[in-house]
Protein backbone atom coordinates (compact mmCIF):
# COMPACT_ATOMS: atom_id res chain seq x y z
CA UNK A 1 0.00 0.00 0.00
CA UNK A 2 1.15 3.25 -0.76
CA UNK A 3 1.75 6.24 1.85
CA UNK A 4 0.17 9.48 1.76
CA UNK A 5 1.39 12.25 0.13
CA UNK A 6 1.73 15.16 1.70
CA UNK A 7 1.79 19.28 0.76
CA UNK A 8 4.74 20.47 2.74
CA UNK A 9 4.88 23.75 0.74
CA UNK A 10 1.45 24.44 1.95
CA UNK A 11 2.53 24.70 5.84
CA UNK A 12 5.48 26.81 4.74
CA UNK A 13 3.42 29.50 2.80
CA UNK A 14 -0.01 29.55 4.85
CA UNK A 15 -1.42 29.78 8.53
CA UNK A 16 -3.49 26.43 8.47
CA UNK A 17 -6.69 27.22 10.51
CA UNK A 18 -9.13 24.83 9.37
CA UNK A 19 -8.87 21.50 7.87
CA UNK A 20 -11.33 19.27 5.95
CA UNK A 21 -11.43 15.75 4.60
CA UNK A 22 -13.31 15.53 0.98
CA UNK A 23 -13.45 13.18 -1.57
CA UNK A 24 -12.94 13.34 -5.10
CA UNK A 25 -13.58 12.50 -8.15
CA UNK A 26 -10.85 10.09 -10.44
CA UNK A 27 -10.91 7.99 -13.16
CA UNK A 28 -9.65 4.65 -12.61
CA UNK A 29 -6.27 4.97 -14.12
CA UNK A 30 -5.64 7.71 -11.93
CA UNK A 31 -6.83 5.76 -8.77
CA UNK A 32 -3.71 3.26 -10.15
CA UNK A 33 -1.56 6.56 -10.25
CA UNK A 34 -1.90 7.54 -6.61
CA UNK A 35 -1.55 4.14 -5.60
CA UNK A 36 1.62 3.90 -6.85
CA UNK A 37 2.64 7.07 -5.36
CA UNK A 38 2.85 9.59 -8.20
CA UNK A 39 1.41 12.93 -7.04
CA UNK A 40 2.59 16.48 -7.08
CA UNK A 41 0.80 19.46 -5.76
CA UNK A 42 2.91 22.27 -7.38
CA UNK A 43 0.84 25.19 -8.02
CA UNK A 44 -1.99 22.88 -6.39
CA UNK A 45 -5.19 24.88 -5.36
CA UNK A 46 -8.89 25.02 -5.14
CA UNK A 47 -11.94 27.08 -6.19
CA UNK A 48 -15.52 27.29 -6.07
CA UNK A 49 -17.40 27.10 -9.62
CA UNK A 50 -21.17 27.34 -9.19
CA UNK A 51 -21.01 26.16 -5.94
CA UNK A 52 -18.88 23.08 -6.25
CA UNK A 53 -15.23 22.67 -5.35
CA UNK A 54 -12.91 22.05 -7.97
CA UNK A 55 -8.96 21.27 -6.96
CA UNK A 56 -7.02 22.92 -10.04
CA UNK A 57 -3.68 22.00 -10.75
CA UNK A 58 -2.86 18.80 -8.95
CA UNK A 59 -0.51 16.56 -10.84
CA UNK A 60 -1.03 13.07 -11.25
CA UNK A 61 0.94 11.13 -14.01
CA UNK A 62 -0.21 9.23 -16.48
CA UNK A 63 -0.70 5.44 -15.48
CA UNK A 64 2.84 3.81 -16.78
CA UNK A 65 0.95 0.76 -17.89
CA UNK A 66 -2.37 2.26 -19.05
CA UNK A 67 -4.17 2.16 -22.67
CA UNK A 68 -5.36 5.02 -25.13
CA UNK A 69 -7.72 5.52 -22.29
CA UNK A 70 -5.38 6.90 -19.63
CA UNK A 71 -6.09 10.54 -18.33
CA UNK A 72 -4.27 13.67 -18.77
CA UNK A 73 -2.47 14.57 -15.47
CA UNK A 74 -3.34 17.92 -15.22
CA UNK A 75 -6.83 18.84 -15.29
CA UNK A 76 -9.60 20.28 -12.64
CA UNK A 77 -10.86 17.80 -10.73
CA UNK A 78 -14.12 17.71 -7.72
CA UNK A 79 -14.03 17.72 -4.56
CA UNK A 80 -16.85 16.22 -3.03
CA UNK A 81 -18.44 17.69 0.33
CA UNK A 82 -21.20 18.22 2.56
CA UNK A 83 -22.90 21.28 1.88
CA UNK A 84 -23.25 22.64 4.74
CA UNK A 85 -19.32 22.20 4.89
CA UNK A 86 -19.04 24.14 1.65
CA UNK A 87 -21.34 26.94 2.75
CA UNK A 88 -18.91 27.52 5.42
CA UNK A 89 -15.78 27.27 3.61
CA UNK A 90 -17.27 29.53 0.96
CA UNK A 91 -18.02 32.16 3.48
CA UNK A 92 -14.40 32.13 5.18
CA UNK A 93 -12.99 32.50 1.47
CA UNK A 94 -15.10 35.88 0.92
CA UNK A 95 -12.37 36.96 3.85
CA UNK A 96 -9.80 38.99 2.41
CA UNK A 97 -6.44 36.83 2.04
CA UNK A 98 -8.22 33.15 2.94
CA UNK A 99 -7.34 30.46 0.10
CA UNK A 100 -8.08 26.97 0.04
CA UNK A 101 -5.60 24.28 -0.53
CA UNK A 102 -5.12 20.41 -0.97
CA UNK A 103 -2.77 19.18 2.00
CA UNK A 104 -2.38 15.67 1.54
CA UNK A 105 -4.01 12.86 -0.85
CA UNK A 106 -4.30 9.57 0.80
CA UNK A 107 -6.14 6.36 0.69
CA UNK A 108 -8.81 5.01 3.17
CA UNK A 109 -9.17 1.47 4.93
CA UNK A 110 -11.41 0.78 2.05
CA UNK A 111 -8.77 1.94 -0.48
CA UNK A 112 -11.27 5.14 -1.74
CA UNK A 113 -9.01 8.13 -2.11
CA UNK A 114 -9.57 11.38 0.17
CA UNK A 115 -7.98 14.94 -0.17
CA UNK A 116 -7.14 16.64 2.94
CA UNK A 117 -7.77 20.51 2.21
CA UNK A 118 -6.90 23.18 4.42
CA UNK A 119 -8.49 26.95 4.88
CA UNK A 120 -5.47 29.03 5.22
CA UNK A 121 -4.29 32.49 5.10
CA UNK A 122 -1.07 33.53 3.73
CA UNK A 123 2.42 34.19 5.75
CA UNK A 124 3.75 36.77 5.19
CA UNK A 125 8.38 36.79 4.69
CA UNK A 126 8.67 37.26 8.29
CA UNK A 127 6.35 34.71 9.14
CA UNK A 128 8.41 31.95 7.14
CA UNK A 129 11.58 33.23 8.36
CA UNK A 130 9.55 32.22 11.73
CA UNK A 131 8.79 28.58 10.26
CA UNK A 132 12.50 28.44 9.53
CA UNK A 133 13.70 28.77 12.97
CA UNK A 134 11.16 26.84 14.72
CA UNK A 135 11.96 23.87 12.88
CA UNK A 136 15.94 24.15 12.96
CA UNK A 137 15.42 24.58 17.05
CA UNK A 138 13.40 21.47 16.78
CA UNK A 139 16.10 19.76 14.91
CA UNK A 140 18.73 20.80 17.72
CA UNK A 141 16.07 19.50 19.98
CA UNK A 142 15.97 15.80 18.38
CA UNK A 143 19.58 15.74 17.83
CA UNK A 144 20.30 16.60 21.50
CA UNK A 145 17.92 13.97 23.24
CA UNK A 146 19.11 11.06 21.44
Amino acid sequence: MAKEMNNRQAYYNYHIEDKYVAGIVLLGTEVKSIRDGKVSFNDAFCLFDDGELWVRGLYIAEYSHGTANNHIAVHDRKLLLQKRELKKIQAKLKEKGYTVIPLRVFLTDKNLVKVEIGLGKGKKLHDKRETIKDRDVQKEIKRFLK
